[in-house]
């Protein structure tokens, strides 16, 4: 069977130009590679009815309203037994997946899908029952497909240099956030990979901006070799920060939180003084500084029971 596709609006545009130039039917379908009765249809069904003239955007617009109009209607507006069946269920609170798999049971060879029954809440075809009220999740999805990043990263952590994956030297920077409450600001944390040395900034929000200017702050008079990031949008300004830090950033993978351990071992630390829903719009940088102080001057198994202010401002550790 041969393949067929709708006229587009190019092809309708350059048979508006043939048929006002006078060109036959044929000619026209011998241009566009069109059957001459595909033409001679599409211009008898869309050209304007008052003034017999074919116009590109009228067709295609004449065109997308059959279209909307030539759907198959939903198995619920027209089947009462399916209808009545699924509001049913539904109104014990049983999952459109639940429904269809039963419906199938009972009535074998009569298929039904759950995208089905989705439908006919979306178009309120089943009565007493709502998206809102009558399933678990009231309509939010429980996976988002598609992307798994919100930015678009030039290097990943497997082309980090050795240096860095070694931690042979102080200025290897892990960084990340730890969110307050909904709209309630937010900490800046990096960490140095070698010594575990902290650097926090408060920020009032996460917009990429506020989280660039709390990285000039933390890093104010630090060597940044290289900084180890996530793919979340806040850091949407890397770039920018790569030329204005004079360093190199790296991405680990998506959903590997574990390629930052040590940034997310301090960030669990700091959770002991600030607790999920932490309001930070009301802590001062001088409240966390005393804390992070603490955690600096703390005595690290990893580092031999040193703390990380020493292997940090250690001169013999560079």
């Amino acid at each position: 069977m041969q393949s067929y596709t709708h006229f587009t609006l190019e092809e309708r545009e350059s048979l508006r130009i043939m048929a006002s130039e006078g060109k036959s039917i044929r000619a026209i379908a011998k241009e566009l590679k069109r059957n001459p009765s595909s033409i001679s249809r599409e211009l008898s069904r869309n050209k304007n009815k008052k003034t017999g003239q074919y116009n590109a955007w009228g067709a295609t617009s004449l065109y997308l309203k059959r279209r909307k109009r030539c759907v198959r209607p939903c198995r619920c507006e027209t089947e009462d037994v399916l209808r009545d069946f699924t509001a049913e269920r539904l109104r014990l609170f049983w999952s459109p997946e639940t429904i269809a798999a039963v419906w199938k049971l009972e009535h074998p060879g009569d298929t039904l899908a759950h995208t089905t029954i989705y439908a006919a809440l979306r178009n309120n075809l089943l009565p007493g029952c709502d998206v809102k009220t009558h399933l678990r999740r009231r309509g939010r999805r429980k996976y988002v497909r598609g992307a798994t990043t919100t930015i678009k990263p030039d290097r990943f952590i497997v082309d980090r240099c050795e240096k860095a994956n070694k931690r042979s030297r102080i200025g290897d920077w892990e960084g990340d956030i730890v969110l307050g409450g909904v709209g309630k600001g937010c900490l800046l944390t990096c960490v140095d990979r070698k010594s575990r040395y902290l650097l926090s900034i408060v920020s009032h929000d996460k917009s990429a901006v506020s989280i660039s200017e709390a990285f000039h702050k933390a890093f104010n008079g630090h060597t940044v070799h290289t900084l180890t990031l996530d793919n979340g949008p806040e850091f949407a300004l890397f770039k920018q920060l790569e030329r204005e830090l004079n360093t190199v950033i790296y991405f680990c993978d998506p959903h590997a939180p574990w390629q930052r351990g040590t940034n997310e071992n301090i960030n669990g630390i700091l959770r002991f003084f600030f607790r999920k829903g932490t309001d930070f719009r009301f802590v001062s940088q001088e409240m966390l500084d005393d804390i992070v102080t603490l955690i600096n001057q703390r005595p690290r198994k990893c580092l031999g029971w040193l703390s990380p202010a020493d292997i940090f401002f250690s001169s013999c550790c560079t």
